[in-house]
């Protein structure tokens, strides 16, 4: 049998060599090599390079090398996409922030139509005050989720912590297999992926989102789906309400439909229902797909890869409330957080 010998080389490259007993045959591979840790436990770590996702930083683990290290919680210390005196994550992509602000201006213009021309215009006060909460109360649930969603930490992976002098200071158990991100240096947990706008590892990534400026992960996929649902609801609402006040105008006097001119008011109008058609299709669809990988307990890149499952899938239901939480009224609401586990504080090595 093969005797294979993991080893670091000189120049901070993951190698991997290979020795029969025999022949003496030696084979160099870079991505993978072997240390001991310091309680005397051996162990495997391979460079899981994913050549898919393109890194415009080009950063490697040498960017770590020298840089002191400490032990400490990972949240106290890692202030990479953080703002607000690193305290709130925040992904620092022109792109996001420009589609997340033009999320947001598209639904304040369907408050302003709703509200100030089908409305206000409406003589019936209970249909009025009655259409008016529910519309709110969905526009606030909404916004509210894509919030949560764009400042979440989606569950990134400190980055580098994959050094071999930080990981020789790490327990592992003997034999153990490690898995390491060449581009942000950083031990990568199962099921985890590198994006290159976050330029993190993000455990249990789905996708990157330019409309939330944020990865969906494993701490904020619950606030994503809601962001869907209650903006597939309002732009139904929208919709509903658009085309029953267009008709009333039709068939009555224009002049009555709205403190506009006719003109404007079918601008309007016209513009609220394609809108809310659009939105409605958009986020139906990806509501539905998120439901179903979340119940198949996959995430959106490992359907797209079709990779094999090297993880214990859970049932449906226990899926669900691994993203949800125990089922409650909580699972509606974008204030509540998603279960404890995903957000584990346990102690690892980085850089300061």
């Amino acid at each position: 049998m093969n005797d294979v010998d993991f080893y670091y080389s000189d120049t901070a490259t993951p190698t991997k060599r290979i020795s029969t007993g025999h022949s003496g045959y030696e084979e160099s591979v870079p991505g993978a090599y072997t240390s001991t840790s310091l309680s005397g436990a051996s162990y495997q770590v391979i460079e899981d390079d994913e050549s898919d996702e393109y890194d415009p930083y080009n950063e490697t683990c040498n960017d770590y090398q020298q840089e002191p290290i400490i032990l400490a919680r990972r949240d106290h210390r890692d202030v990479h996409n953080k703002c607000c005196n690193n305290y709130v994550w925040c992904v620092k992509d022109i792109c996001g922030v420009i589609c997340a602000l033009f999320t947001w201006s598209l639904v304040f213009y369907a408050e302003f139509v709703v509200m100030r021309i089908v409305l206000m215009s409406s003589s019936n006060t209970m249909y009025r005050n009655f259409n008016a909460v529910i519309w709110q109360a969905c526009a606030l649930l909404a916004l509210a989720s894509h919030a949560r969603t764009m400042f979440t930490d989606p569950g990134a992976v400190p980055r580098g912590n994959a050094t071999k002098e930080m990981i020789q200071r790490m327990g592992f158990r003997q034999g153990q297999v490690i898995y390491k991100c060449p581009k942000c240096c950083s031990i990568k947990p199962d099921r985890a992926h590198h994006c290159s706008v976050c330029q993190r590892c993000i455990r249990k990534m789905d996708h990157h989102c330019p409309w939330v400026n944020n990865c969906v992960g494993e701490n904020n996929q619950k606030y994503f789906v809601l962001f869907n649902l209650y903006i597939a609801l309002l732009s139904i609402h929208s919709m509903i309400l658009g085309v029953q006040h267009f008709v009333n105008c039709i068939q009555g006097e224009w002049k009555e439909c709205g403190v506009y001119t006719p003109p404007a008011t079918v601008v309007f109008l016209i513009f609220l229902i394609f809108e809310a058609l659009l939105f409605t299709i958009f986020t139906a669809v990806m509501l539905g797909t998120q439901l179903q990988a979340i119940s198949n307990d996959e995430t959106g890149i490992e359907q797209l890869k079709k990779e094999e499952a090297r993880w214990r899938k859970k049932s449906k239901w226990k899926s669900l409330q691994a993203v949800f939480g125990r089922f409650s009224i909580g699972w509606l609401s974008p204030f509540t957080r998603p279960p404890m586990s995903t957000r584990s504080t346990s102690t690892v090595y980085f850089p300061v």
